[in-house]
């Protein structure tokens, strides 16, 4: 007799927002996009293709009724995920830490990164035209895989090194702050839209 187990999972949550005006907020990220001239210079001098918001403006949600209720929104998915997973948050809780918005012309990209310091992270899509970058999320193992083959094209989801997921308007992907994921190069010429956030254990 033999038992083959999956072990320590990698979740991905994937919803579809309600109660938010989709209009309403892509219309905010493009106002704010341009008139954050702080944003706008952080992204020249730094070489960020398109805009982001991460290093400028750290209160969205005050500023911006729309993205007031975009947290009310997030904070139950976050909720829900945290359940999923089985955390055990003890007396804390877990609270948004930061909210930025991602604009991504064509040819911009955001490469490979993990979340230092939160315990969740996640995006919200505003503006996905047809054609344009899925998210792609990499298997935390790969580092020490050493002399290990690569994985058969047609492997189970749950088996690869590589995950590409292409949401729609109104989704939302969450994850552990820790799972590496990159966006690839834009290749359509609108941009592409997204809401990030971060959250934190205290």
């Amino acid at each position: 007799m033999k038992t083959i187990k999956s072990l320590f999972a990698t979740r991905l949550y994937h919803a579809q927002l309600s109660g938010i005006d989709k209009a309403e907020l892509q219309a905010s990220c493009i106002t704010i996009s341009d008139d954050d001239e702080a944003g706008q210079n952080w992204c020249e001098e730094h070489g960020y293709p398109g805009y982001t918001s991460y290093a400028s403006l750290t209160d969205l949600p005050w500023r911006f009724p729309i993205f007031k209720d975009l947290v009310g929104v997030i904070d139950q998915h976050v909720a829900a995920f945290a359940k999923d997973v089985h955390f055990d948050l003890g007396d804390k809780k877990l609270v948004l830490e930061d909210i930025w918005i991602n604009i991504l012309p064509e040819g911009g990209i955001h490469t490979g990164h993990i979340h230092p310091h939160s315990v969740i992270s996640g995006t919200t899509y505003v503006a996905m035209p047809p054609g344009t970058s899925a998210i792609k999320f990499e298997d935390p193992r790969l580092p020490f895989m050493m002399a290990a083959p690569a994985r058969a094209k047609d492997a189970p989801q749950d088996l690869q090194q590589f995950i590409y997921i292409a949401p729609a308007v109104g989704d939302i992907l969450l994850w552990e702050s820790w799972l590496r994921h990159e966006v690839p190069m834009n290749m359509v010429e609108e941009e592409r839209i997204s809401v990030s956030f971060n959250y934190k254990w205290e």
